[in-house]
């Protein structure tokens, strides 16, 4: 089980841009394939992107071109940097494994991303 603290989140207009940062600590991070989740207000937590341990990525495609998923394994560090943001992006925005929908984690606290119109 992975333990991350997330960071970077805030209140934007539509338009702007936001650079979500996680620490993560508790794995072998460098073998462990990270993403980025989010849930709206009376939505389900939904998988944003995801980043495997060999650099790949994948993004759900109300976000792709938007948004850009990063890692430096040195730093134990994975960044969603986001483009283009409209309110619809609005949620707690959280970090974990990849695999974290389909087989249940903890999750953490998360960061609050609020985009006005």
């Amino acid at each position: 089980q992975v333990q991350v603290v997330e960071s970077g989140g805030g209140l934007v207009q539509s338009g702007g841009s936001l650079r979500l940062s996680c620490e993560a600590s508790g794995v072998i991070f460098s073998n462990t394939d990270m993403g980025w989740f989010r849930q709206a207000p009376g939505n389900e937590r939904e998988l944003v992107a995801v980043i495997s341990s060999d650099g790949s990525t994948m993004y759900r495609s109300s976000v792709e071109g938007r948004f850009t998923i990063s890692r430096v394994n040195a730093n134990n560090t994975v960044t969603l940097q986001m483009n283009s943001l409209n309110p619809e992006d609005t949620g707690v925005y959280y970090c974990n494994e990849d695999t974290c929908l389909a087989k249940g984690c903890d999750w953490g606290q998360g960061t609050q991303v609020t985009v006005s119109s």
